[in-house]
Parts: C-alpha cells; structure tokens; sequence
C-alpha cells in the first residue's frame, strides 16, 4: 500500500496524535527565513484556539530578519547583564516531587546531548543565555494579553501556543515555547511599543531546525495516564 493510501486512511485522531509526537522544542535552527505565505497560514489555523467567552486576548508582535537582531541584541544585553527579573506574571515559586524530577529529566537530557558535565554551572548558564539568543531562529513572536483579563487571559494564550506549534509542526516550521522572554518583559514592552495595559505572557521562536546539531537529538518522556488522571464514576 502507497504512502498516500495510508495518509488517505487515517483518522483526525491519528493526524492529531502524530503531530502531538513529532513536535518538539527546536533548540538550534537554520538561518533560512520561513515564508510569510507560511506564517500567515500559521497564524489563520491558531486563531481558532477556543478561548474564554470568546475574547480571544492575545496579540503577537512577529520580528523578522534585521528586526530580529535588533530585538536579540537587546533582551540578550538584559539576561547578560545580571539585572534582576521583570515580568508580568509569578514565575513558579519551586518545583517539587515529580515536577522536579521531570524538569531535572528534562535539562539532564539536554546537558549529556551538549557534552556539559553535570554540576558544571557556568556551561548551565551559558546554555540558559542561548534562550536570548533565540536559538539562532529567524523569527520570534511575542505573545501578550489584556492585564484586566488576568490569569485567564493568560491560560487562553497558553491554549494559543498549542495551536500554533502544532499548525507549524504540520507545515514543517520547527519552534520552542519561552518564558524566559517574558523574564524582562519591560524590555519587551518598551522594544515593542506593547500598550501599559497589555500583559506579556512569552514568546516562541520559529523556523526551519537543524536536524544535525545535539541540542534536537534527544526527546522529552510523558507520564501515563494514570500518573495523571482519576476516573470517577463509571
């Protein structure tokens, strides 16, 4: 059976599915620029993300080629310089139990895949700095909310990135999710021009990834079901 006989027999659940485990955060991309045709097609599929009464709160700023420098060189001179963290939402307070152990899983796995011992802090920093650095992608989105919307605003645009890294995933675009674009988020707003009353929530950078650099050779574990669910009632 040919490759598009099975494509022409799978099921919205198995397209589904398959984009859910091919993506993955992009920690090292190719310079090449993705087509604005293609990004727009992005934007057109996430912006049907369902959002609370339908508000729809998050706008993006989009920065591309030498607007991307431009936005990299400043908040990369912010993270460098030691200056103490500004954002707009809590960062978690502590990571505890499983949580902690996933996020040590986690960051273990990129140190071995980048040759860095473990317990060497300063190649954990510099690598941490690589997030202002975007990772080498192209392009980078900020993502911001209405502040009198709150943490619902917040988790609506969190529902927005999904949909956005999966739209990518299924047109080849590769991307990573960042809060730590939101650690300054004064830069952001100042950089921007982002209104006093709108909230910044994180950024994503995007591209085409390079296959063949460690930092995208390995893949993140997934708890089972029933690590995470409780069935009540039949």
């Amino acid at each position: 059976m040919d490759s598009a006989s099975v494509s022409q027999q799978q099921q919205p659940i198995d397209v589904l599915e398959d984009l859910l485990g091919q993506r993955s955060s992009c920690r090292a991309f190719l310079p090449q620029p993705v087509p604005r045709a293609t990004i727009e097609r992005i934007l057109i599929a996430a912006q049907k993300t369902a959002s609370w009464c339908n508000s729809q709160p998050w706008r993006l700023e989009i920065a591309s080629g030498e607007a991307t420098r431009m936005f990299r060189d400043a908040v990369y001179q912010a993270a460098s310089s030691g200056r103490p963290y500004n954002g707009d939402f809590p960062f978690p307070r502590e990571y505890r139990g499983v949580y902690l152990e996933r996020r040590r899983e986690s960051g273990f796995q990129l140190y071995n895949s980048l040759g860095i011992p473990r317990g060497d802090k300063v190649a954990y920093a510099r690598q941490a700095l690589e997030n202002f650095n975007f990772f080498g992608a192209p392009h980078v989105a900020i993502l911001h909310t209405d502040e009198a919307l709150g943490v619902y605003g917040a988790i609506d645009c969190g529902g927005y990135v999904t949909s956005f890294m999966l739209a990518a995933q299924a047109l080849g675009v590769a991307t990573i999710p960042q809060a730590a674009l939101a650690f300054h988020s004064d830069v952001v707003r100042k950089h921007f021009g982002i209104d006093d009353d709108r909230r910044v929530v994180c950024g994503i950078s995007f591209g085409y990834a390079d296959d063949t650099h460690k930092a995208n050779s390995y893949r993140t574990s997934r708890a089972t079901i029933a690590d995470t669910v409780r069935f009540v009632g039949n």
